[in-house]
This record gives structure tokens, C-alpha cells and sequence, in this order.
């Protein structure tokens, strides 16, 4: 009693914090500096974290050098880390992807790896120094096989490319990854004993922990979350409980069946347990609840994770961990071109997407930190193996963004080369749109509001469809035009040749629905001036983003500019009308009986 009464005098005091409350409040403000500095510099904020971490680490100022404590931290932010990243890993889509994405999941870790491991095999120790061992060119191949979800989503949210193919393609790619490395994480205790026996109670002990989880979460976390909704903290609190008491179930396995009289050693690290407790709810509905909640913690623990591997990096002994983060770097990078761009290709997507989708995807992630962190434990690699990995994962995430914005000049480089090797881009199907096609409307672009106007003009205007064109690059959506009636043609709207030849140079009117946010090489003005320039007589209607962008697209040669936040808003000001005046429920059915019900609406694009 007399300790807990202590408490709050030793608070008042100011002389009783204690040291681990004291280094990871030296983590934070570290963070928060290099934070500042990095944003400032526009490099990616995990990098920030890691030097960091550097900085306050054995090897800079030395103001945290407890390896317990800072294994503490790293542990705590690692289990954190897999839990979110397990709510995003949704079975139920994964299983609905279609044939591209099933198969280029399937396939890419693995092959990955395999060249991976065979390119380091081959260099040896010029690369990695005294550090080559029996798991070394093992993990640097892994390293090379997984993408940065973190950056990859980050980047693509900034620039507004989540819903286009290529973000599509990256997102869908990278939860396949996540499975995949959540089979790493399962092997990986096994790894230094790669009998069977201990690999199936690996898998044994998983199962079990996976069966607990989805018993609970099918049967007792509904009614739990049901009950707490309406108090964001207890909904935090309860989630929290969720990730760690599975944790706690995946560690102890073996003695809590010990506990019941079965004698199994089934071993599953918390980590894992973490994971599957992410996993096992996030295709039920409060997932995404769970996710906004406690996503307001996950860069919390995120900055402890990657702190605490920046505290981790040893001094260097040399020039080899730097020439080897540059190799690995180096590597991760050309086996995207080498390996993930055919996989695309060959599993049904064009060639511009394959190259830019595998270009965005050209980053270490921070998987390969997770595997190696957990490596290091096992005694699998050395301190310098992970340095080489952490500092390959910095390298990346720097060019990261300049990867994106390199994209589409990549792809015009590589175009040529690869169309003589055979990756070729799609050829327009006998009697489609082209030269034997002179359209009324033409679209410049499929993307959300294109997809909602070609249902609407079908409905209301049926025999317009064989006199309508779509340009785009989405190969994927030409089938379901095509059956609309409609003609569509794979093609670079910035590029004039392709506007000349799809017969958009004699288009009565021409739409250019896609907003600025979303195009590539070219703005919604430039290709107003250029349809002017090739079509005199042509209607031209294009989309602006901001208002101050309106005049100079009318001086293009535009007849008509629209905004999309406008016409929504020209939308919902009679419904906001309705519901001041009592009259929400007549002004739907009165939408409804006009236009239809939205929930039944089949359109191109979900």
C-alpha cells in the first residue's frame, strides 16, 4: 500500500520516472525533430524515425543504451504494427481477386526471393562483408521480394491514385505480400531446424490460434463492439485487448495446453498472434471502426518500431554495410522490372501498367524490417546483415517519391525495347474504333464520372452508344464498354498521334472527365487546346479542379468547364432543402422514381 501511495508523490516530485518511460519519451522528441526536418526536405517520415533513432542510440549521443529497453520498445511497436497491418489484410477480397492479381501473387515472392538469393549468392562477400552465413543471402532475397505498404499507400493517397489501375494493381499486390509474410513469419522459428516435425507444430500451433480468433470474433466481438460503439475509448481499449490478449494466446500456447493435459510444444510468437487478431476481423463490418480508432495509435507505435531499429544499428566497421545497402537497393529495384513487370504482363496487364505499377512498387519494405528485427533475435544474421537492411529500406523510401513521378517517363523509355522483346501493348480487336469510326462523343479517359455517364447516356440515349468512343489505358474496363454498344481503344490521350487515329480528331463532342489530379503528362487545358488545335468545329467539355483553373481552360478552346465538387453540390442542396422541411423521405422516392435507385446502378466502375 505504502508503494502505491508513493506514486503520485514521486510525480510531484518530478523524481521518479523511471527509465523506461524516460527513453521512450527520448524517442518521441527525437522523432519530432527529425520529423520537422524531414518534411521540410520532403524525404519520407520513416527515415526520420530511423535517424532518430541513430541519434539517440549507442552509436550517436548514447542517450539510450539499454538493449533491454530498447528491444522493449521495438517489441511493443511491432506488435502494434502487425495488428493494423492484419486489419487490412481482407480474405474475402483476396480470394475474389481476379485472375491478374491471383496471379501475380501467387508467383512474385517466391520468384523474387529465388533471383534475389541467386543475386547475392553470386556476390558474396564483396557485398556483405564478413558477414555471409547460412541465412545472410536468405533474408537479403526476402528483402528484395516485399514492397513498402506504408509508403506505397502513402504515396498513392497524396497524389490521389488509389482508385486508378495502377493503385488498384499496387494495393491488390501488396496484400498478396502480406500473406506471404505472414508464411515467413510462421517458418521462420523453424528455419535453424528445418525438419518437419517442427515445422508442422508451427503450423499446428497457428491453426489453433487462428480457430481461437475466428470463434471469438464470429461469435463474442460483435456483441462486444456493439455494446461499446458509442464510447471511442472503450472501442480503443477493447481493441487493444483483442490484439494482445491473441498475442498472449499465440505465446503461452504450449502451457496453456499443458494447462488442460495435452503435452504439444506448438510455438507461436506473439508477433504472429498480433497478426492473426488483425487478420481474423477485418472483413467483418467494425473493422474499419477498429481501424479509424486505433489508427490514431498506429503511427504511435510505428515511430517506437522504427526508433528503436534505428537505436539497433551497430557502428559501422566500414564502407561494407553502406556498399551493401546500395546493392540490395540496387537489386530490389531491377527485379521489379526483371520479374514483377512480366508477371503483370503475362497475367493480363497492358504494358504501360505493368512497367509504372512495377515502378511504384520499387522500395524495401518494411516487412523485410520485421523479418530481419525478428532474424536478429533468432541469431539468423548478424548486426551488420540488418543494418544493410534497414539502410537499404532508407535508400528506397528517399526515391520513393521521385519513383512515381518517374513512372510514365519510364514506361515511354522501356516502351520500344519491350515491344521488340514481345511485351507489346494491346491491339485494337477487328472493327473496333479507329479509322473505320468517325464518333459523335468521344471520352478522353475512363475513371468514376466517365463510367456514370456512359450509364446514363445508355439508358437515356441507347443509340448513341455505336457512335461513342473511350480512349483509355485500362484495357481491363474495354470489354464491359463494348458491351454498353460503345467502342473503346487503347491509347495515351496526351498523345496527339493517338487522338488522330482513334478518330477523335472528327468527334462532334469530346469529354475530358478526368481530373488533373489523376493525369498523366498532361492537363485537362493542354488537351483542350490540342483537340481545338486538331478538331476546330469539336464541342469540348473538361474537367477543372480548381476554380482558378477555369479561365485559362476556356482560353484553351473549351465550350464547357465543370467541376465535379460543384455539380455534387448543385446535387445535395435540394436534398439538404428536404430534410429542413420534413420531406427526406418524398425527395428520395421522387429521386428514385427520376433516376433510378443508385444501389441498382450497373456501372462500368464500382
Amino acid at each position: 500500500m505504502s508503494d502505491l501511495m508513493s506514486v503520485p508523490l514521486l510525480i510531484a516530485g518530478g523524481s521518479g520516472i523511471t527509465p523506461l518511460v524516460k527513453d521512450i519519451g527520448l524517442c518521441l522528441v527525437a522523432s519530432a525533430i527529425f520529423s520537422l526536418l524531414f518534411v521540410r526536405i520532403r524525404v519520407p517520415i520513416t527515415a526520420a524515425f530511423i535517424f532518430a533513432g541513430v541519434l539517440i542510440g549507442p552509436i550517436g549521443l548514447g542517450l539510450v543504451t539499454d538493449q533491454g529497453t530498447i528491444n522493449t520498445i521495438a517489441n511493443l511497436g511491432l506488435t502494434l504494427l502487425l495488428f493494423i497491418i492484419g486489419l487490412e489484410i481482407n480474405i474475402k477480397s483476396l480470394l475474389a481477386s481476379g485472375k491478374t492479381l491471383f496471379i501475380s501473387g501467387l508467383l512474385q515472392v517466391p520468384l523474387t526471393t529465388a533471383f534475389g538469393l541467386g543475386a547475392f549468392a553470386v556476390m558474396g562477400s564483396t557485398v556483405v562483408g564478413a558477414s555471409t552465413g547460412n541465412y545472410t543471402v536468405l533474408y537479403l532475397g526476402l528483402a528484395c521480394a516485399f514492397s513498402s505498404t506504408l509508403l506505397v499507400v502513402k504515396t498513392l493517397q497524396s497524389r490521389l491514385q488509389l482508385d486508378t489501375v495502377d493503385g488498384r494493381l499496387c494495393l491488390g499486390l501488396l496484400i498478396f505480400q502480406d500473406i506471404w509474410a505472414i508464411v515467413v513469419l510462421a517458418l521462420q522459428p523453424s528455419l535453424s531446424n528445418p525438419d518437419l516435425g517442427p515445422i508442422l507444430r508451427t503450423f499446428a500451433g497457428i491453426a489453433i490460434v487462428v480457430t481461437v480468433a475466428v470463434l471469438l470474433s464470429t461469435y463474442v466481438l460483435p456483441w462486444a463492439f456493439r455494446l461499446v460503439a458509442k464510447m471511442p475509448e472503450v472501442v480503443v481499449t477493447l481493441a487493444l485487448g483483442w490484439c494482445f490478449g491473441i498475442g498472449l494466446l499465440a505465446a503461452e500456447l504450449t502451457t496453456i495446453l499443458h494447462t488442460f493435459g495435452i503435452d504439444a510444444e506448438l510455438s507461436v510468437s506473439m508477433e504472429m498472434g498480433a497478426l492473426i487478431a488483425g487478420t481474423t476481423i477485418a472483413s467483418f463490418p467494425y473493422a474499419h471502426e477498429v481501424v479509424a480508432k486505433v489508427g490514431n495509435l498506429r503511427d504511435f507505435f510505428i515511430t517506437l518500431f522504427f526508433v528503436a531499429l534505428g537505436m539497433g544499428i551497430p557502428t559501422p566497421s566500414g564502407p561494407s554495410i553502406v556498399v551493401g545497402a546500395i546493392a540490395l537497393a540496387a537489386v530490389a529495384i531491377i527485379l521489379r522490372y526483371l520479374l514483377f513487370l512480366p508477371l503483370f504482363y503475362v497475367s493480363g496487364v497492358d504494358q504501360r501498367h505493368s512497367v509504372t505499377s512495377a515502378t511504384k512498387l520499387a522500395q524495401v519494405s518494411e516487412f523485410a524490417l520485421v523479418i530481419a528485427y525478428l532474424g536478429l533475435g533468432l541469431g539468423h544474421i548478424s548486426q551488420e546483415v540488418g543494418s544493410i537492411i534497414i539502410f537499404a529500406f532508407v535508400l528506397t523510401a528517399v526515391v520513393t517519391p521521385a519513383m512515381f513521378t518517374a513512372a510514365e517517363p519510364i514506361h515511354s523509355a522501356l516502351g520500344p525495347l519491350l515491344s521488340r522483346i514481345g511485351v507489346k501493348p494491346p491491339r485494337e480487336s477487328s472493327g473496333e474504333a479507329g479509322s473505320q469510326m468517325t464518333p459523335r462523343v468521344a471520352f478522353l479517359g475512363l475513371h468514376r464520372v466517365a463510367s456514370s455517364l456512359l450509364y446514363d447516356l445508355s439508358k437515356e440515349y441507347p443509340d448513341l452508344m455505336t457512335q461513342t468512343l473511350v480512349v483509355d489505358f485500362n484495357v481491363e474496363t474495354h470489354d464491359a464498354v463494348r458491351q454498353l454498344g460503345a467502342h473503346a481503344h487503347y491509347g495515351d490521350v496526351s498523345n496527339p498521334d493517338t487522338l488522330i487515329n482513334t478518330g477523335v480528331d472528327a468527334a462532334e463532342v469530346v469529354i475530358s472527365s478526368v481530373s488533373d489530379d489523376l493525369l498523366q503528362g498532361i492537363t485537362n487545358a493542354q488537351i483542350a487546346r490540342e483537340i481545338r488545335r486538331m478538331n476546330p468545329s469539336a464541342l469540348i467539355i473538361v474537367n477543372a479542379v480548381r476554380t482558378s483553373d477555369i479561365k485559362q481552360m476556356y482560353m484553351a478552346g473549351a465550350d464547357y468547364v465543370y467541376m465535379a465538387r460543384t455539380e455534387t453540390s448543385h446535387g445535395l442542396v435540394p436534398a439538404i432543402s428536404a430534410a429542413l422541411n420534413g420531406e427526406m423521405a418524398e425527395f428520395r422516392d421522387q429521386r428514385a422514381q427520376e433516376r433510378g435507385e443508385l444501389s441498382e446502378r450497373d456501372e462500368l466502375l464500382d
